[in-house]
């Protein structure tokens, strides 16, 4: 057999560090929340058309010489078309808007197609239904991977899979960063891409039970993590350049959707060596645990 990676050397010092990282996310969701963007806060659309092309950052730039910093700008189907989302109920903010860039750039032509007002009560009931999506989607995993192997890797799944979820939240509440519809899009990702991840680890390690029959527990996580190392660092850099190139190329709108993809791929792959094995361990599974029960056969003869 090739070399075996010890990666349950370290469990100690790695169990330490989840509890350090997963406690500073926590203190900072409680302390400092989500900055939440106007998906779930409300706020005014307004739809915007130039008789010519027109550059976003030129918008957005003229919009913050305007005192309209927290606008955000988006194109709209065609180069001439713009949606800007900001602050505000004012029924008239839509005219001022296209003013204020009339003034900035004295060439354009800004006409105004629509203006709509997204009240919180909508931006709140998507909030609710966003976190109400995330935890039904934990528990229809308990319930798969509990079915699928056995109810230890159904728990060490979902324990890693709400630490990936708390570390992405985690960095978007400690630096405020915007977060939006897109951004719970990436979450909801995340928690797929991982458990994709994490079933690769606990497949193997099933399998490694029926083929090395006197291996102990810690030894068989050490094997099957180390067997399924190339796929799992060719998955994981390969997406993460995919992500990178989001991040470059994608502009400022899809900036936070690739940040939570990032920290997101990042969490999942530790997550399902060192939190989600580290579960099987302290569960104490054994081989009897994947046996299915013997079922009595019943002597129907008179």
């Amino acid at each position: 057999m090739k070399r075996v990676i010890n990666f349950m050397g370290i469990r100690h010092v790695a169990f330490a560090l989840t509890v350090l990282v997963t406690i500073v996310s926590l203190v900072s969701l409680v302390t400092r929340g989500l900055n939440f963007g106007l998906d779930f806060t409300g706020g005014t659309l307004i739809e915007l058309s130039y008789e010519q092309p027109v550059a976003l950052d030129t918008v957005r730039a003229q919009l913050g010489e305007a005192g309209y910093g927290s606008a955000v700008v988006q194109s709209f189907g065609a180069t001439t078309d713009v949606l800007v989302r900001m602050p505000g109920d004012d029924p008239l903010l839509g005219q001022r808007v296209a003013e204020a860039l009339q003034r900035a750039d004295a060439g354009a032509s800004v006409a105004v197609k629509r203006v709509e007002f997204v009240g919180p009560a909508v931006g709140e009931e998507l909030r609710d239904q966003g976190g109400l999506g995330m935890l039904l989607a934990l528990a229809g995993i308990l319930v798969y991977v509990a079915f699928r192997f056995q109810w230890k890797f159904g728990f060490g799944a979902v324990v890693s899979l709400f630490h990936d979820v708390i570390v992405v939240l985690g960095v978007f509440s400690l630096f405020q960063i915007t977060f939006d519809l897109t951004v719970l899009a990436a979450v909801l990702a995340v928690i797929g891409y991982s458990l994709n991840d994490t079933i690769v680890v606990f497949d193997r390690i099933r399998e490694n039970f029926r083929v090395l029959r006197k291996t102990e527990l810690i030894d068989n996580i050490n094997i099957s993590t180390t067997q399924t190392l190339l796929r799992t660092l060719a998955t994981s850099i390969s997406t993460m350049l995919a992500i990178l190139a989001l991040m470059v190329f994608g502009g400022e709108n899809l900036w936070g959707f690739s940040l939570a993809l990032m920290v997101g791929v990042g969490a999942g792959t530790y997550s399902s060596v060192y939190i989600a094995s580290l579960f099987l361990i302290w569960l104490k599974l054994t081989r009897d645990d994947l046996i299915p029960p013997a079922v009595e056969e019943v002597d129907e003869r008179p």
